[in-house]
């Protein structure tokens, strides 16, 4: 006997390809689509009722977007678990999404099995993305990594320094602070951007900030 079909709400703005989105899925023997909707408007209003299993969502949506949906739709349905559909690799949009609660995130070009290989392993627990969002998150999450190492190899009176600088001192007032010269002050700006590589107290200041 076949497990019961997984259902599927769709939400894509683009006709066409809300309809070949549908026509795939439904082709698919166990998964179905429940319904599907144009606007992040709509998708607040009639997917709760239903509570699908997944959302595909479109993460540029007209009006609200796919990501102002996504908290709302997880306060409502929070059993349903959400991926995103994007034709941008935007990393801004990437992260801002999986903050809100997307469990995936694939490229409107994916193939119809890796878009079905997506709906079957986020249902069961994974996380999907397609291979260039993989790339992004990975390279996101070893800059941040790169960012603490460096920050990690400054000495404590370096830290010292900087963290006075970051909190809008400026050289003499600082050097007044840690009761040393302006000119040891600039010796350790240098040192700090030596080890931050960066080229300026304003670029290690960011750094040191992230």
């Amino acid at each position: 006997m076949m497990d019961q079909k997984k259902t599927i709400a769709l939400v894509e703005d683009d006709i066409l390809l809300r309809d070949q989105l549908i026509k795939i899925l439904n082709d698919a023997p166990d998964l179905e689509v429940l319904l599907a909707v144009s606007t992040g408007e709509e998708a607040l209003e009639k997917i709760p009722s239903h509570s699908p299993d997944v959302i595909l969502l479109d993460i540029n949506l007209p009006g609200k977007s796919g990501v102002e949906c996504i908290r709302e739709l997880k306060k409502k349905c929070p059993r349903t678990e959400v991926i995103m559909l994007t034709a941008y690799e935007e990393e801004d949009n990437i992260f801002n999404a999986l903050r809100e609660g997307a469990s995936g995130y694939l490229l409107k070009t994916s193939s119809p099995e890796e878009l079905f290989d997506a709906i079957r392993d986020v249902y069961s627990g994974g996380a999907p993305f397609s291979s260039h969002i993989a790339r992004k998150v990975a390279q996101y999450f070893r800059q941040d990594r790169e960012v603490v190492e460096e920050n990690e190899s400054l000495s404590p009176r370096e830290r010292e320094v900087l963290k006075l600088l970051s909190s809008g001192y400026i050289y003499k007032e600082v050097a007044d602070q840690l009761n040393i010269t302006i000119e040891t002050v600039r010796t350790y700006v240098k040192r700090i951007c030596a080890k931050l590589h960066v080229r300026s107290k304003t670029e290690a200041i960011l750094k040191f900030r992230q």
